[in-house]
């Protein structure tokens, strides 16, 4: 029985993560498939260089609050009893990751998605909700001064293990730890494209407005 209501709960979080919300978006009150213009990718990133910063902003928003709800359902789990108390974070970490894989490869739209950055967030937040806040500091900042959502989705990743190694933060879970550093190395090597565009200085600025005056 335990081994089905895991299953399910992991199903579940698949489908939560796999919720395609910027191509719902898009299509629902736009008629445009995301994915079908700038980078091809259904997020949030995407969506504000083709749909603009208010459906970019709902499809973002979304996407962090399907990774924290799915990693969330761990805590089902836990009140449930059938796992213990001691494997919440490795639940959540299961979770996340499962979800994440959900909104990369979506069942509802053909399995296209996104690069997951976003999804990634809300689960770091149901993870570690101190760390995560910084990390969304770093992104806020360096998206507000640079505009480049790509350079600040890795530098926000790079910094979640680097915030775990200070005294405030340090960690016991050897796991959380290789988890921050396996989240730095995949954001960092699924924005390939965007760090060589980077360096060409082509890399397209995404003025999201929410710091500038107009």
């Amino acid at each position: 029985m335990e081994v089905v209501i895991i299953g399910g709960i992991i199903l579940l979080a698949y489908l939560i993560g796999a919720i395609p919300t910027a191509v719902w978006v898009g299509k629902t009150y736009y008629g445009i498939d995301v994915r079908q213009h700038g980078s091809g990718n259904a997020g949030a990133t995407n969506t504000f260089r083709v749909l603009g910063k208010k459906p970019g902003a709902i499809v973002m928003a979304v996407d962090i609050l399907k990774g924290w709800a799915a990693t969330s359902l761990a805590n089902l789990l836990v009140l449930w009893n059938v796992i213990e108390p001691d494997q919440l974070i490795q639940f959540k970490l299961l979770l996340g990751v499962v979800a994440v894989v959900g909104h990369i490869f979506p069942v509802y739209v053909g399995f296209k998605g996104g690069k997951g950055v976003a999804t990634l967030m809300g689960m770091v937040l149901a993870v570690h909700l101190p760390v995560a806040l910084l990390c969304l500091g770093v992104f806020l900042t360096v998206l507000m001064f640079t505009s480049y959502v790509s350079l600040s989705s890795m530098l926000a990743a790079i910094a979640f293990p680097l915030f775990l190694l200070l005294p405030t933060f340090r960690t016991d879970d050897p796991l959380l730890l290789g988890f921050g550093v396996l989240i730095a190395i995949m954001v960092v090597l699924t924005h390939k494209k965007n760090i060589s565009r980077l360096l060409q200085g082509v890399e397209s600025k995404v003025n999201i407005g929410f710091f500038r005056k107009k």
